[in-house]
């Protein structure tokens, strides 16, 4: 007997797991994501097109350009922090600085699936919007049709943005066409995340691990050049295809062709993975616990640390690594800096020194400062993840008040990323004072330089716990505020910004790394 003779009242689409419903499901999210979702379409080509302004105030002069470039191209340090550069003209500057944004669209493609997706799951509203007329994969199908698409038009304004500002044609377009396939490979990668867990916050750590390491391998092979030994590592990212398409110097268009190859192949896994498991389940399955509780869960702050583990020490190898990474190449850029003096320039707008070395390690790590103060962001809005899956109601029913409930994530939230700043700083000052001969001087100096950032890191995690606290619904705005900061930290300073706009980031009132000077001995007599 046919599925319609025992069911006839269900719908075609949903006795197939078809995708029955996507378009109903799409408005739904355009309708919920009304202000998110218009936000990052704008700011992202706005911030990209602003840095050709500030490249023209820069670089004024064709010499100017070729001398920076000269340095840039030839300094594995600086490529690996800034990525590669494929030409002298203004186009081919502008896309090296604004490379961030292969790290920026992914990342919000990446958050903007899982939250649609495993989170509405987690949540309960997915079991009960397929108690209706909606196709098995249709939620799934429906964030990424809307993520997508909002990548394709950010890519779309990029390029005419760019085209305004006078640039070439075929290079904008080729920018622009990069930074939505980047977005592309990774909001489906969100949704193969979203298959294999239980919940949204590991499928977060899933995505957010996939895009570290598609980081640190382009990273770890634009630092040694296409030539060199581990150039080849770049070409495993999908952050490295992007750069690599040498918007304004003699495009490569086959290179959009991988991205979209792999954004394809990706939606078809996570299409057959959601297949294959229940509702409300992961691929992944959960590991069973002990028997009887350890000791320590018996109040709120063992269990806040029971939750927060995993992030704390996921955050802290990943800040080892670009720790060492960066101050490995920390000599080599000081040296590259001496001998041009437009990158110096730029760097020291950044990092707030003349010292050149000094200007390249306060640059890094203002980087993992706003990595940190987005570690801050993910453990504060935690609570909010355990209300809203109803499992704080069980704690809060025993002898635990919200305060100490509360208070417990809080220690985490403050207590995690300061250890992710300290890890980075003690690698990066104990790497790069290895390479200088003198560790005792350049430890110290490097690992307070990472320190003091702590206190703008805790302003953005107190902002998402007040956000949590007076409005939880909107507690996700609070990574609208990083996002901001984060765009203030990359291009405020090549801009030119008001120091008064400038302030509007805490990053910015940081103490600027000041060089210890040693005393010299007098000679006798």
């Amino acid at each position: 007997m046919s599925a319609a003779a025992v069911h006839p009242g269900v719908h075609p689409g949903v006795r197939t797991g078809g995708l029955t419903g996507v378009l109903g499901l799409a408005r739904l999210i355009l309708r919920r994501d009304r202000v998110l979702l218009p936000l990052w379409i704008l700011i992202v080509p706005l911030v990209v097109v602003a840095a050709v302004g500030g490249f023209e105030e820069l670089l004024p002069t064709e010499e100017a350009r070729l001398s920076y470039f000269a340095g840039t191209a030839s300094s594995p340090a600086i490529v690996g922090m800034l990525g590669p550069v494929y030409g002298a003209s203004l186009g081919a500057l502008v896309a090296q600085r604004s490379g961030f944004m292969f790290i920026v669209v992914p990342l919000i493609s990446l958050l903007t699936v899982i939250r649609h997706t495993r989170a509405e799951e987690e949540a309960g509203r997915r079991e009960l919007i397929g108690s209706t007329v909606v196709g098995r994969n249709a939620p799934l199908y429906a964030a990424l049709l809307v993520t997508c698409a909002a990548d394709l038009l950010l890519g779309l304004l990029t390029a005419s943005g760019l085209l305004g500002a006078g640039l070439p044609a075929a290079g904008s377009v080729a920018f622009g066409l990069a930074l939505a396939a980047s977005g592309w490979v990774f909001a489906a990668a969100g949704g193969v995340a979203a298959q294999l867990t239980e919940n949204a916050g590991s499928a977060r750590g899933l995505g957010l691990g996939a895009l570290g390491v598609a980081f640190v391998l382009r990273l770890a092979g634009d630092s040694a050049g296409e030539d060199g030994a581990t150039g080849w590592l770049s070409w495993l990212s999908p952050i490295g295809w992007g750069q690599r398409i040498r918007a304004f110097a003699d495009e490569r268009w086959w290179l959009l062709a991988p991205s979209v190859v792999l954004a394809v192949a990706l939606l078809a896994l996570a299409s057959a993975l959601a297949a294959r498991r229940d509702i409300g389940a992961g691929l992944l399955p959960a590991r069973p616990g002990p028997e009887r509780a350890a000791p320590y869960l018996g109040g709120p702050l063992g269990l806040a640390w029971r939750l927060h583990r995993g992030l704390i020490i996921g955050w802290g190898v990943g800040f080892v690594v670009l720790g060492a990474v960066y101050g490995s190449a920390a000599d080599a850029a000081g040296q590259a800096l001496r001998d041009n003096p437009e990158l110096a320039e730029l760097l020291a707008r950044f990092g707030g020194t003349t010292r050149l070395t000094d200007a390249y390690i306060v640059t890094v790590l203002g980087v993992l400062g706003l990595a940190a103060a987005g570690y801050a962001v993910q453990a504060a809005l935690r609570m909010r993840v355990e209300e809203s899956s109803l499992r704080s109601e069980p704690v809060l029913g025993a002898a635990v008040s919200r305060v100490g409930w509360a208070a417990g994530h809080l220690v985490f939230a403050l207590l995690g990323p300061a250890v992710a700043l300290v890890l980075g700083g003690l690698a990066t000052g104990l790497v790069y004072g290895a390479a200088a001969g003198d560790v005792g001087r350049e430890l110290p100096r490097v690992l307070g330089a990472a320190l003091v950032q702590i206190p703008a890191v805790a302003v953005l995690g107190a902002l998402a716990v007040l956000l949590f606290g007076v409005v939880p619904r909107w507690s996700a705005a609070a990574w609208a505020v990083f996002g901001g900061c984060v765009l203030l930290g990359q291009v405020g300073a090549l801009l030119g910004l008001d120091d008064a706009v400038l302030n509007l980031s805490p990053f910015t009132t940081c103490p600027a790394f000041r060089p210890r000077t040693r005393r010299r001995r007098r000679s006798p007599g």
